[in-house]
């Protein structure tokens, strides 16, 4: 595995993305209307499953290319919807991390945890299927190697070096392992809770006390006793 999701770097862009028909308000609003129906349908059935075509007409295109033409192939509508939330999330992050940056107290290995769980848990709304869609990705893909190159893994980067500091007894090797873990766990977790509430499957408990609980057992598991 890479050492770190998403890494920021520069990512790789469609040709047809960079034309003037971009900058138009129709053409944005047809892609986010494709990104959306993508993301659903990814979610529901799986990234390889979905026929491209199928994008395009949930989106309403009936052009059978309409995908193609604003985001070329597969990986890169993935790699769109990927920036397209993982933006919202990173923003959130940014503020938390900063937070503890410039708080005068010492972080906690839950304050780290928090500040990659609760970015995720803005995604629990009943139009956004992100959730679920990178606990698929996360599964076909074995990790978050498919998201090289976007833009939104900056301030997990820095919460992973956050980690090591707070955490010198844990042997490096091992934290890296645990670090993957707590990533892929709370990312599946939270698919599978809000996956429950579209099904208006009863959970234990409150959203809220649900993700504070899924923190505080996530830290608890980086800074276990290494034999």
């Amino acid at each position: 595995m890479h050492s770190s999701p998403a890494e920021p770097g520069t990512s790789r862009a469609h040709p047809a993305r960079l034309s003037g028909e971009r900058g138009n308000v129709r053409g944005q609003a047809t892609r986010l209307r494709i990104l959306e129906a993508a993301e659903q349908l990814f979610a529901e059935h799986g990234l390889s499953a979905v026929p491209l075509r199928d994008i395009g007409k949930a989106a309403g295109q009936r052009n059978h290319a309409a995908v193609q033409y604003h985001f070329g192939e597969r990986d890169e509508v993935v790699r769109a919807i990927t920036e397209y939330r993982g933006a919202e999330s990173e923003l959130v992050r940014a503020e938390l991390v900063a937070g503890l940056m410039l708080d005068t107290s010492r972080p906690t290995t839950r304050d780290v945890v928090g500040a990659f769980v609760r970015p995720l848990a803005i995604h629990f709304r009943p139009d956004n299927h992100y959730l679920q869609f990178l606990s698929v990705l996360i599964t076909e893909e074995g990790g978050y190697e498919g998201l090289d190159g976007t833009h939104t893994g900056g301030q997990v980067i820095t919460l992973r070096a956050l980690l090591s500091r707070l955490l010198p007894e844990v042997p490096e090797a091992v934290l890296a392992e645990r670090w993957w873990v707590t990533l892929t766990s709370a990312v599946h977790t939270l698919a599978r809770y809000q996956t429950a509430q579209r099904k208006r499957e009863s959970l234990p408990a409150a959203i809220d006390v649900l993700v504070t609980d899924l923190i505080s057992f996530l830290a608890a598991g980086l800074a276990a006793p290494h034999d």
